[in-house]
């Protein structure tokens, strides 16, 4: 059946129904003609399901549907494109085990059928061919009306009454802002570090409050020159930002399970990251047992990960997370925490026995020319996959192809920007190198980031910015733009707003 869909409105740029628009489609059941299964079998949808609004899994529960002669319960996936079943995830994913039917707006190659986390062969539907134009037409006349207000951004109407030098001249003032947040934070964590070794108190274990006696102290730059505290600090650091955006706390919290000193008195072999590796993997709760998982290559891994963990775990008297502590759900593959945590291994090693701290110092202190600097910096981060992680994003099911990065590019290039930048600001101003913490500002403010915000995105476009977007002062602005006024509506404290509401 040919589509009907032409034109610039079948462009994949432009065929832009949201998935939120394809729930409501869904729950309206309005298509032109009867849903059919790639093999030409009638879909009778008896029961919808139930929205799934509140908790990770499919898109709607228990629904009732009847292909051919026979009824099926179970849950409804929809995706905008086939592709996305395996991008998120969902073929890994056990909550996904009980679907019974997989709908999408797209299908390039009108593939028939997607496969669960146990190989259930589950029908595959596209609707591009069975919503009307009309409907078409009027959601997405609704989405673009839409699109200034989703984003937070109440003024983009009005935008043109500010000058564009006004509008960047304020922007770049909330990015020096944030950069002091970040820089302040970083601070606050080193004194508390420092603290909590002098007590002698161990994280996450035992919870404890920071007196006025502490916040009113004044820290030496010999009280703070001690090594390991700097280590753990960047360590958690660069955890957090492994995170993404679901799992950056938990990131956090394995950090200070398994801490630095904890960590430096495993014995160093050849095999020493296979033991950090065992050792995150078990304290975060996501070691599968071996007697779970049937793909040979998990088998070797978790039995051999098991046997170093047993030689180490004596000397382990922390936290154990759960399992359930993480978050798959709606996270990209590339970014699910099992293939972080085995990137962080290999970083956590560069920290202890590459001195990672003293090769960005000496990077910082020895490049002159500012763009060599960022490359160079970028590039310790982007970290290659080895061994078991070249086939796996999670412990039990091999991947079609070879996974390239634990840490690609984009991912390094925000490891830098929130990371790296402001650490080695607060440390160069600790321990009195003018010279470094100029270069470091000079840095952050000519900075052109490679990865993309989705906020900033929406900001810059509001704003009617261009390139702008790109250079990392100005993108840092438009998050503190959008975070702390535009998404609580203080119009009339941003300086914007000001001008145009007034």
């Amino acid at each position: 059946m040919p589509s009907p869909f032409n034109g610039d409105e079948m462009d994949g740029n432009n065929f832009n129904l949201s998935e939120k628009n394809l729930y409501e489609i869904w729950k309206g059941q309005n298509f032109k003609n009867s849903l059919k299964t790639s093999d030409g079998e009638i879909i009778s949808v008896l029961e919808i399901g139930t929205h799934n609004t509140d908790s990770a899994g499919p898109d709607f529960k228990n629904a009732r549907i009847r292909i051919g002669n026979f009824t099926f319960v179970g849950d409804i996936e929809i995706d905008s494109n086939y592709s996305d079943w395996k991008s998120h995830g969902h073929n890994i994913d056990s909550k996904y085990s009980k679907v019974v039917l997989h709908v999408t707006l797209q299908n390039k190659n009108n593939y028939g059928y997607v496969y669960t986390r146990d190989g259930r062969k589950v029908p595959s539907i596209y609707l591009s061919e069975q919503i009307d134009p009309e409907i078409f037409k009027k959601i997405t006349v609704e989405n673009n009306n839409k699109k200034n207000e989703a984003s937070g951004i109440k003024c983009s109407n009005s935008i043109k009454k500010i000058s564009d030098n006004e509008k960047e001249k304020f922007v770049q003032k909330l990015g020096v802002i944030r950069f002091e947040k970040k820089c302040s934070k970083i601070f606050q964590r080193i004194k508390e570090l420092h603290f909590l070794k002098e007590l002698n108190v161990k994280e996450p274990v035992i919870s404890y409050d920071l007196t006025a006696e502490f916040q009113q102290r004044k820290y030496t730059h010999s009280e703070l020159a001690v090594k390991e505290i700097w280590q753990q600090l960047f360590y958690e650091l660069i955890f957090e930002a492994l995170g993404y955006s679901k799992n950056k706390i938990q990131m956090v919290n394995l950090a200070q399970a398994a801490n630095i000193n904890f960590i430096k008195n495993i014995e160093k072999d050849g095999i020493i990251i296979e033991k950090y590796e065992a050792v995150l993997f078990k304290i975060s709760g996501l070691t599968k047992d071996q007697g779970a998982v049937s793909e040979m290559h998990a088998k070797n891994y978790l039995e051999r990960s098991s046997l170093l963990w047993n030689s180490i775990s004596p000397f382990y008297d922390g936290k154990i997370f759960e399992e359930t502590d993480w978050h798959f759900f709606r996270l990209r593959p590339q970014n699910f925490p099992t293939v972080r945590i085995a990137g962080g291994a290999r970083i956590l090693y560069a920290i202890l026995y590459n001195d990672l701290i003293s090769t960005i110092v000496k990077k910082i202190t020895e490049i002159n020319n500012l763009s060599v600097l960022i490359n160079s910096l970028r590039s310790l981060f982007v970290i290659k996959t080895d061994g078991f992680w070249k086939k796996h994003y999670v412990f039990d099911q091999l991947t079609e192809s070879e996974i390239k990065y634990f840490v690609g590019a984009s991912r390094a290039d925000e490891i830098v920007v929130n990371v790296i930048i402001p650490f080695f600001a607060v440390y160069f101003d600790v321990f009195g190198h003018s010279a470094n913490s100029k270069k470091i500002v000079k840095l952050y403010s000519m900075y052109q980031q490679k990865s993309e915000n989705q906020i900033i995105i929406d900001v810059a476009q509001a704003l009617d910015f261009g390139e702008q977007l790109k250079k990392t002062v100005l993108a840092q602005g438009m998050l503190e733009l959008f975070r702390n006024y535009c998404s609580k509506n203080k119009c009339l404290e941003c300086e914007i707003g000001k001008t145009i509401f007034n």
